[in-house]
């Protein structure tokens, strides 16, 4: 029977070699056709290999869409809003504007233009941003605004009622500006209901409203619409060449170019985005013969008007080496105004073949991130950029773009939202976007995609589910399965061989994962970020030799890591490295990262408190030859520090950007490579034992330091300042954001020997150093339980919040001489122009400063501040007389003055203060709206909450 088994099997080559014979010699049949057909219908094949030369062409890499400083023909559009928006005088407190015009006008780069002009940010209290696109859900739509009012989303589970009372609460009595960009909704009652929850803010609140539709013009909004028109001739010539000939000035100089630019141009109807991506295909066609056959040609076979958008955009698309045309065809799977995360995006590329390696030089993932460029390059996607500092690239897609994606797609693609479509889905559909409840309604065989529908509630994710999922869907290669509640993977999960991107994340009842997940080796991407619950990784996990990003941030239970780990050589993401506490689980230990250096992004390794022979250990984790990690995280946890040296031995290579190190119990020495990390932008340190921190003078672009829970830090710098001329190297010149908290022995900044008190002369620069010690780009400053009495001045703050600490800094910085001589050596870190004690400060909060000087103050220091909280004054009895000269405050707070007996008069002049809240007891009968003795004092301002209301 062994003898002979392989001959009845499935394996059996002999049977194989027929079937698969009869196979090729169909393929040849069709490609004989194909050729017959192509000579009959004049087909002409190309000459060279052109994908090869489009990919190697070199050309400097572009953005999707001109610069904002750089909108080309909306001087007038621009204006007219801005009067709208700034000056106009309406009845009404909330006054709607729309924009009117039909696709690829550019109706929200002009909403964006408007909503981040300088002078628009300082007129209003609050600014929001919700795209509403073709889907008008009333509850989603504010919940984002919500979100976007307050950075954080709200919770899900919230009924109606508790969300509107939500909103009303956050945008009663503010002056606001909100965007509601791309609303489709004609349905007049639905827009009165989501209006009448907007007209509750401050008079001279505006919404901004773009659209397509005159329809929903006239339903949003009394007032004409501000319609957008085409671009003029000049104008649209300078946008077109600005593209075309980048990088080719030569060209501007042959009539022949120019002449044939001009009548390609009269092709694309003054249009913003046809001119775009017309003129960023032509970028790419080196010869004029190449310019006249695509007027001839191709352009000749489009009409210009409005209807023909799409056909003229689709020439772009046509244009593409047949990757990148499945690269953007894809991108049909997300939803109209969707925020694409490129990463997730180019491993989506790689899962489904997409990706072309010419070079083993070049990984899967950088290729693809080159592909993308190219496509940003030809206006295919817009809006690039970072959500925060380190997050990773996000784009998004403009609705006349993702309309061609829907055209060249066909039925390939689909997003599924309603049982209709889900039955509608026919056989060749290969990717879809879909609501988990629709899964078992989907009867396709040949899936390639299964995402989640994003723009879905949480729904618990059914067995039967799973079950549909691993009998029909055998040749799935991207399975995104993300925030459902999944409590388990079934063992059967090893069925779908075919996978190559699995994403889990988020479901926090998931405890373990089977041990068959092992076995799906063509595995490249495994996510469980967030899978809080999870406790341990598949022992092994070694066999999944394929894989190249493993993602398991914020799995705060998982105990260790498998043996075997240290061979996934291929592995660019690990996102977190547990050690084993005790060694009871028979983890990995830290000489397993020895060998993982493609590494990249985020790693942090957990435990290192619980090492045994720290030294050994550390060393063999090779941290310095790890190149391409952008953040690294460094924990302790606990356990016992046998070797107090051993922070030395984890020491990154010097491309390292992102530096964390929390609870380092060992000896009181910063490590000695800190000061070969020159590329640091940001640096944490909580509850470590560090008596004092090294000079970041060469650090020169650390722009974020955050000190927190280091009890035993006593300066911040070693080197104290040098009489009277001060040290350059004492500027922080890239620094924005400094947050130190309890830090409780921390009374000055620089190592010296004579006590600083807090009542010692303000203006003894031999102990607090000169004026020019400065911070050039602080705009962010917390300090919150350190008895700092000395530092250097913060001129340039924006937001500053000061906790049970000294306001002696403060003081000084207030008092700061601007016209202090400026040494040769720091002249140009600090211009003299920039001297001037907060001129740009718009957020101050004091609290439980018992012996701060409120009267000390001079109010004029602080005439741009538009909001100021001040906490915990158990003496103070009156508020300083210089709160009249806050001209601009928009904001006031007073929490806990048990000694307050009322407000001054001064009170009236501020007379753009919009929010007043009086958390003081005390005051809350003489201050009562309309019947209180002293609420003439307060009677212009829209809103005032008192203490019993906020409860």
């Amino acid at each position: 029977m062994k003898e002979v088994r392989l001959f009845f099997s499935s394996s059996n080559q002999f049977a194989y070699g027929l079937k698969i014979g009869r196979k090729i010699k169909a393929i040849k049949a069709r490609l004989a056709s194909i050729e017959s057909k192509a000579n009959t219908l004049g087909f002409m094949v190309r000459d060279g290999p052109v994908e090869t030369s489009f990919m190697t062409k070199k050309r400097q890499q572009t953005h999707s869409f001109v610069p904002k400083d750089k909108i080309i023909g909306r001087d007038d559009d621009t204006a007219a809003l801005l009067k709208l928006v700034l000056e106009f005088e309406s009845e009404e407190n909330v006054y709607i504007i729309p924009i009117v015009g039909f696709g690829g006008l550019g109706k929200t780069a002009l909403a964006q233009f408007v909503y981040s002009n300088e002078t628009v940010k300082n007129h209003f209290e609050l600014m929001m941003w919700v795209c509403v696109s073709d889907v008008f859900d009333f509850k989603i739509i504010v919940e984002n605004i919500i979100k976007s009012a307050t950075n954080q989303a709200p919770n899900q589970n919230l009924e109606m009622d508790k969300l509107q009372k939500q909103l009303r609460q956050k945008i009663g009595g503010k002056k606001y500006l909100l965007v509601l960009d791309d609303i489709w909704n004609e349905d007049r009652e639905e827009w009165v209901n989501l209006k009448e929850l907007l007209i509750g803010g401050a008079k001279g609140s505006r919404i901004i409203v773009t659209t397509r539709s005159f329809k929903v013009a006239k339903i949003t909004s009394k007032c004409q619409p501000h319609v957008l028109k085409g671009l003029s001739s000049d104008d649209a010539w300078s946008l077109f060449k600005e593209i075309a000939f980048e990088q080719r000035s030569t060209d501007l100089t042959d009539s022949a170019f120019v002449e044939i630019g001009k009548r390609i141009l009269e092709r694309c109807g003054g249009i913003p985005l046809v001119i775009r991506t017309i003129a960023s295909t032509l970028s790419y066609k080196e010869t004029e013969k190449e310019w006249r056959s695509f007027k001839d040609n191709e352009l000749a076979r489009i009409s210009q008007n409005e209807g023909k958008i799409l056909p003229t955009l689709k020439l772009s698309y046509d244009h593409l080496p047949s990757h990148l045309k499945d690269c953007f065809a894809y991108c049909r799977m997300y939803r109209k105004d969707h925020e694409i995360d490129v990463q997730t995006l180019v491993q989506f590329w790689i899962a489904q073949g997409f990706i072309k390696q010419l070079s083993p030089i070049q990984s899967l993932d950088e290729i693809g991130f080159e592909y993308f460029k190219i496509l940003v390059d030809r206006s295919f996607f817009q809006e690039v950029g970072e959500r925060y500092l380190g997050a990773g690239l996000t784009c998004k897609m403009h609705d006349l773009m993702h309309d061609l994606a829907v055209s060249v797609t066909g039925t390939e693609s689909s997003i599924v939202d309603s049982n209709n479509i889900a039955s509608e889905v026919g056989e060749k559909c290969r990717h879809i976007s879909i609501n988990a409840s629709l899964i078992p309604l989907f009867r396709g065989k040949k899936l390639r995609t299964l995402i989640w529908s994003s723009n879905k509630r949480i729904q618990n994710f059914h067995d039967e589910t799973w079950d549909f999922i691993i009998s029909n869907c055998k040749y799935l290669r991207v399975l995104e399965l993300h925030i459902l509640n999944l409590k388990m993977i079934p063992c059967s999960i090893y069925k779908l061989k075919h996978l190559r991107y699995l994403d889990l994340s988020c479901n926090p009842d998931i405890k373990i994962l089977p041990k068959s997940i092992c076995k799906i080796l063509n595995l490249q991407v495994l996510k469980l970020d967030v899978c809080s619950g999870l406790e341990e990784l598949p022992k092994k996990i070694e066999k999944l030799v394929n894989i190249t990003h493993l993602g398991c941030k914020y799995c705060g239970l998982l105990t260790h890591m498998p043996r075997g780990i240290g061979k996934l050589i291929s592995l660019e993401t690990l996102s977190m490295f547990v050690v084993d506490k005790n060694g009871s689980h028979g983890g990995a230990d830290l000489s397993e990262l020895r060998g993982l250096n493609n590494l990249k992004g985020q790693l942090e390794i957990r435990n290192l408190g619980f090492v045994k022979n720290a030294k050994e250990k550390f060393k063999a984790a090779n941290l310095k030859e790890k190149q391409h990690l952008r953040s690294l995280d460094l924990i302790w946890n606990g356990g016992n520090g046998d070797d107090e040296k051993s922070l030395e031995d984890l020491q990154p290579h010097s491309n390292l950007k992102e530096l964390r190190i929390v609870g380092w119990r060992g000896d009181a020495k910063f490590p000695s490579w800190f000061y070969l990390l020159p590329n640091l932008v940001r640096i944490e340190i909580f509850g470590s034992n560090f008596k004092h921190l090294p000079s970041f003078a060469q650090l020169p672009r650390l722009q974020q330091l955050e000190i927190g829970n280091c009890t035993e830090l006593k300066y911040m710098d070693d080197n104290s300042p040098k009489g009277s001329q001060g040290e350059a190297e004492s500027f922080f010149p890239s620094l924005k954001h400094l947050h130190l908290k309890n830090c409780r022995n921390m009374k000055s900044w620089w190592r010296t020997t004579k006590p600083i008190d807090d009542d010692s002369n303000e203006d003894d620069t031999t102990v607090m150093g000169t004026s020019t010690m400065a911070f050039p780009c602080l705009s962010s400053l917390e300090i919150e339980d350190c008895p700092l009495t000395s530092m250097p001045l913060y001129p340039s703050l924006k937001e500053l919040k000061l906790v049970n600490t000294s306001s002696r800094p403060f003081k000084q910085t207030i008092k700061m001489n601007i016209d202090a001589k400026i040494p040769s050596c720091s002249t140009s870190s600090l211009p003299p122009s920039k001297l001037k004690s907060f001129t740009d400060l718009k957020d101050l909060r004091i609290e439980d400063c018992k012996v701060v000087d409120l009267e000390g103050m001079k109010g004029e220091s602080l005439i741009n501040l538009q909001s100021l909280t001040l906490a915990n004054f158990p003496n103070l009895t009156s508020l300083p007389e210089w709160i009249q000269d806050l001209i601009n405050l928009q904001w006031l707070s007073l929490i806990d003055f048990p000694k307050l007996t009322s407000l001054p008069d001064e009170m009236r002049c501020l007379t753009n203060l919009q929010q007043l809240n009086i958390y003081v007891p005390q005051l809350e009968e003489r201050y009562k709206k309309d019947i209180g003795a002293d609420w003439y004092k307060i009677a212009h301002i829209p809103s005032v909450t008192h203490w019993s209301e906020f409860l």
